[in-house]
């Protein structure tokens, strides 16, 4: 079982800040942004190149519901960037897939 999973499964404490039948987001514990949250299919998906085409429809809902988790937590005027990370040099460090949400400060590019 993933954290993730013990997450999703209230085994292991986060601050939620939404949840629906297929995913679910919280704050993350080591900020790299002063809004840092982390969007979670609850299918223990490995990774995005893990992907299948059945899972179409749960990529397209974990995005849209990444863009109405910023919007909620007040990030639509200044922006803010989504991120997947795919394996190790990608910066993976939790084998199942998320999306990362940061935002209140600007981003630079490249991103490191």
């Amino acid at each position: 079982m993933t954290l993730f999973e013990k997450i999703a499964a209230g085994q292991i404490p986060a601050q939620i800040v939404y949840q629906d039948d297929l995913v679910f987001a919280f704050r993350d514990i080591s900020p790299q942004a002063p809004t840092h949250i982390l969007i979670v299919p609850k299918k223990p998906i490995p990774r995005i190149g893990e992907a299948g085409v059945e899972d179409q429809a749960l990529l397209g809902h974990l995005l849209l519901k990444a863009a109405e988790v910023a919007a909620k937590v007040g990030l639509n005027d200044g922006g803010y960037r989504l991120v997947i990370n795919n394996g190790r040099d990608g910066g993976e460090s939790v084998p199942h897939l998320h999306c990362h949400i940061l935002g209140g400060r600007p981003m630079a590019w490249p991103p490191g």
